[in-house]
C-alpha cells in the first residue's frame, strides 16, 4: 500500500510536518499489525510552492509538480495536514487543492490533521477542512487530529489526548484502506446535471 502525506507547514522543522509524520507512523503500524505492508511518500508543499503558484497562474503544472500530482493520484490513501491561519487552512494548502484534477481524490481514504498555536482553533478541522474534502468526494475517516503548541509540550502527560487521538486516527485510516480502497470507485456525480430540476427565473416569476 502507498500512503501519500501532504504537509503544508511553512517552516523547517515544523509542527505540521511533525504531526504528518506521527499520523503516517500510526497508520503504517496499524497496517503492518494486520499483515499489510505500506510505504509513505511525503509531499512538503513549501518545496513546490513556486510550482503551485505558476500552475495557478498558467493552468499547467510544471517543474516537480507533474510528478507530485501523479504520485498523489496513484496513492491508496492520503494524509493531509495544514496549519490553521485566521481560523482556516493555509493559502498554500488551498492553492494545492485547487490545482488538483477533478476526481483525483474521489473515493480516496483520507485522514485530516491540523496544527495551531492554540486549541481555540481546533474546530477549524470540522468547519473548514473536512467540508473541503467532502466536496472533493474523498472518503474521510471520522477522527481528525488537531495539535496545538501545548499538546506537544505535554505529550508525555497521561491526560494529554494527542497520542491516543493520533493512534485512533491511524487505525481508522488503516481499516478503511483494508476494507474499501479505491478499486472500482466511480465519481457518484459524474454525468449528473447539478441544476436538473431547478426552476428557471421565468418559471419563478410566473412568465
Amino acid at each position: 500500500m502507498k500512503i501519500v502525506t501532504v504537509s503544508a507547514g511553512l517552516n523547517q522543522p515544523s509542527s505540521t510536518r511533525l504531526l504528518a509524520d506521527r499520523l503516517s507512523q500510526a497508520t503504517v503500524a496499524a497496517l503492518e499489525a494486520g499483515g499489510t505492508a505500506a510505504t509513505v511518500e511525503t509531499i512538503e508543499l513549501r518545496d513546490i510552492a513556486h510550482d503551485i503558484t505558476n500552475a495557478m497562474l498558467t493552468g499547467f503544472p510544471a517543474g516537480k509538480l507533474p510528478g507530485v500530482l501523479t504520485g498523489l493520484a496513484g496513492a491508496d490513501a492520503v494524509i493531509a495536514v495544514t496549519p490553521i491561519f485566521t481560523t482556516s487552512y493555509s493559502g498554500l494548502f488551498k492553492s494545492f487543492v485547487d490545482i488538483l484534477d477533478p476526481g483525483t481524490l474521489t473515493g480516496m481514504p483520507v485522514l485530516l490533521g491540523a496544527t495551531g498555536g492554540t486549541a481555540r482553533h481546533s474546530l477549524a478541522l470540522e468547519y473548514a477542512v473536512r467540508p473541503l474534502f467532502t466536496y472533493l468526494h474523498a472518503d474521510v475517516v471520522p477522527t481528525g487530529v488537531f495539535a496545538a503548541t501545548d499538546d506537544w509540550a505535554g505529550e508525555g502527560d497521561r491526560v494529554n489526548p494527542l497520542p491516543e487521538r493520533i493512534d485512533r486516527a491511524g487505525h481508522e485510516l488503516a481499516a478503511k484502506i483494508r476494507t474499501t480502497g479505491r478499486e472500482g470507485v466511480a465519481d457518484p456525480y459524474a454525468g449528473v446535471d447539478p441544476y436538473a430540476g431547478v426552476p428557471s427565473f421565468n418559471e419563478l416569476l410566473g412568465h
